[in-house]
């Protein structure tokens, strides 16, 4: 700031020396004594640059605007007659009192562009702070709002599962047995993302918790469950947030496959699309679908867990897209920006 404030006096300075090369061109020679009084600038400007700390002080103690009016109207007319008074007492009147009118107006809207270029700096600072403030503020909501949903995720994915070995240990004891060393791989999955703190993933390995987790759900379900991958390879490295795929694969299993005793088909589908620079995942089932609007309306945590995770990481509106009705299998699409969400993770 002081170096503007000092170049932008010294293009007033050379200004003036143009201004008074071209008021005399009879002249050849440069009129060098001429520029004398124009040294009378630089301690008007040492003066004027007060202004900073005053307004500083200003802020600081959130003085009014009224009595900030008061102080500068005070301050414009003293400082313009200062600024033509103390020259003519050290080198006299040579002029009469008429002709420094102009001048000491000139010098009270110098005075006046200088106090409100320094409040303007200062209120624009202020105004970036708050604006870093409310970003901060608002990252940490995020923030806490993503743990919260994480922490609504994890216990939701450890009641369902357990449930589901309970019922295996009923039918199958080995099989039960199985399970739960499957479950072991699960948790330490879970558990690893909590340690690290961080709550992304790649795709590749979220894939791999999806499928440690069919491969459980299978133990249970049996025939019943039949399961297709149609997978972009060039897909697995981007990366996700964790326990955003297995929601949906479970929510399917739950409405699709456990109220009905005929075999059911799961698909499951990844792919970049380059037209929209995002990464999609879709999970179908040919289940007997449902109402989408109750689908909407429901209180299930699910999916409307990972929606609100994908609208915090992301700011989308609509997260997830459903395609369902009734009689006509369920299927829920969503989209990860690729940009942003490996610019993050990286």
């Amino acid at each position: 700031m002081w170096r503007n404030y000092a170049l932008g006096w010294l293009a007033y300075m050379l200004l003036l020396a143009v201004v008074l090369r071209l008021a005399d061109p009879s002249t050849q020679a440069y009129n060098w004594r001429g520029l004398v009084p124009m040294l009378w600038i630089v301690p008007q400007a040492l003066v004027l640059a007060l202004h900073w700390p005053l307004s500083g002080w200003m802020e600081r103690r959130q003085v009014p605007f009224k009595v900030r009016c008061l102080i500068h109207g005070v301050g414009a007319p003293a400082y313009a007659t200062l600024s033509y008074g103390l020259p003519g007492l050290v080198y006299g009147w040579t002029q009469p009192l008429s002709f420094y009118v102009w001048p000491v107006l000139y010098s009270m809207m110098g005075y006046g562009v200088i106090a409100t270029t320094f409040h303007m700096v200062r209120a624009n600072a202020a105004r970036r702070r708050q604006e870093v403030a409310t970003q901060q503020a608002h990252a940490l909501l995020v923030a806490s709002e993503l743990n919260a949903l994480r922490s609504k995720l994890n216990p939701h994915f450890l009641f369902n599962t357990l449930h589901s070995i309970i019922a295996l240990t009923r039918k199958n004891p080995n099989a039960a047995e199985t399970a739960l060393f499957q479950f072991s791989d699960m948790l330490r999955y879970v558990l690893d993302t909590e340690k690290t703190g961080s709550d992304h993933v790649t795709l590749n390995d979220e894939l791999r918790f999806v499928r440690d987790y069919l491969e459980l759900e299978s133990l249970r379900l049996g025939t019943r469950l039949k399961v297709d991958w149609d997978l972009d390879d060039a897909a697995s490295s981007h990366v996700l947030p964790a326990l955003s795929l297995q929601p949906l694969v479970e929510n399917s299993i739950k409405h699709a496959f456990n109220p009905h005793s005929r075999p059911g088909r799961l698909l499951i589908r990844t792919r970049l699309d380059p037209r929209t620079g995002t990464l999609v995942l879709s999970v179908g089932d040919d289940g007997p679908g449902a109402d989408l609007g109750r689908v909407r309306a429901s209180n299930g945590l699910g999916l409307r867990t990972v929606e609100r995770r994908l609208q915090l990481e992301y700011g989308t509106a609509d997260a997830l897209a459903i395609e369902t009705s009734p009689g006509a299998g369920f299927v829920v699409t969503m989209a990860i920006p690729l940009a942003a969400n490996d610019k993050e993770f990286s």
